[in-house]
């Protein structure tokens, strides 16, 4: 008996791996291919569940959801922003989540309870330190187009209006501020005529070169720069300002996912000390997760959070936000 029980473990443990492998899991990322797809394939190493990722912003993948609607063949949507994963849990995209899920982050999780939150990055205004002191940057982002002027850098301004992040920074400022004082700031930057980049670190290049000397983007873009030798800086409103707002990326399981276990495991992978170190050393994001060791050049996750101003992150304005880019014919 002893031998035909073992065998019988023998032969079951074979079949769950073997099931295991036969899986495929289908995400959806917001996410930069770049950024996260080697996490991806060290989910399928270890887990032994094959990933298919489907890449795009997160307006594209939320609009191929909506599109696609209950034919969807999506398991997961892992967004780059909250006001993303926000606007999918308004829409009824996404499944509930359990507590085992939610507590684990130290902060941001979502009343929605439809989705967790994985890393945090902040806004941040990268410059060439050859052409600016510290000390005389803006202290707010909405004073950006009147310094600019002041400095004759007309079209040596960087912006990335296409990518969510940015959105979702126009959306907090519609949040702060209201429409009519967003659109009065766009409508300053746009008369700088800066130079559109589709990514950030296409604008960072460009500001390395000599191209533009500034602009808005996420405080990680600027750690990998500098990580590789060379001379850019990022500068800090004051506390509170939206251009330090505080950007969490996250992932929810979809309604129309067929593979829940498999959905639910790649969730709570995302949480790993793993995964979470990857983020953190890699990339240059702030964990969420306790344990993780960060970057020493960054401020303490308390204080990055102090520089952030207090919103709902996850019922930022992201629609009337692409309405606005839209109609002063920035998208």
């Amino acid at each position: 008996m002893e031998r035909r029980t073992i065998l019988t473990l023998i032969g079951l443990t074979i079949l769950n791996l073997s099931l295991a492998q036969t899986q495929t899991l289908t995400v959806y990322s917001g996410r930069g291919q770049s950024l996260v797809e080697p996490l991806v394939k060290q989910f399928e190493r270890d887990t032994g569940i094959r990933v298919q990722v489907r890449y795009g912003t997160d307006a594209q993948i939320l609009a191929a959801l909506q599109e696609e609607g209950g034919r969807s063949p999506a398991d997961v949507f892992w967004g780059n922003t909250s006001g993303a994963l926000g606007r999918a849990a308004e829409l009824g995209l996404l499944r509930p989540l359990g507590d085992s899920l939610l507590k684990t982050p130290q902060a941001f999780a979502p009343a929605s309870r439809s989705w967790v939150p994985v890393t945090l990055r902040l806004r941040v205004l990268a410059y060439n330190p050859q052409k600016f002191k510290p000390e005389e940057l803006p202290q707010s982002i909405l004073d950006l187009p009147r310094f600019a002027r002041e400095k004759g850098l007309g079209g040596r301004v960087g912006w990335t209006p296409t990518y969510s992040s940015f959105q979702d920074m126009v959306a907090g400022m519609i949040a702060l501020h209201g429409e009519a004082k967003t659109r009065a700031w766009l409508e300053e930057m746009k008369a700088l005529t800066p130079k559109a980049y589709a990514s950030n670190p296409a604008m960072l290049d460009a500001i390395r070169a000599g191209e533009v000397d500034l602009g808005s983007t996420n405080h990680y873009y600027v750690v990998r720069f500098r990580r590789a030798g060379y001379q850019l800086r990022m500068h800090h409103f004051q506390d509170g300002d939206v251009g330090n707002l505080a950007l969490v990326t996250g992932a929810g399981i979809l309604k129309t996912s067929k593979n829940l276990t498999a959905a639910t495991r790649f969730l709570t992978y995302l949480l790993s000390p793993k995964a979470q170190q990857y983020f953190a050393g890699t990339i240059g994001e702030y964990p969420l997760v306790k344990g993780v060791v960060t970057d020493p050049n960054l401020l303490p996750l308390e204080e990055a959070l102090a520089k952030s101003p207090k919103l709902d992150f996850e019922k930022l304005p992201l629609e009337q936000a692409l309405r606005l880019l839209r109609e002063l014919g920035i998208l």
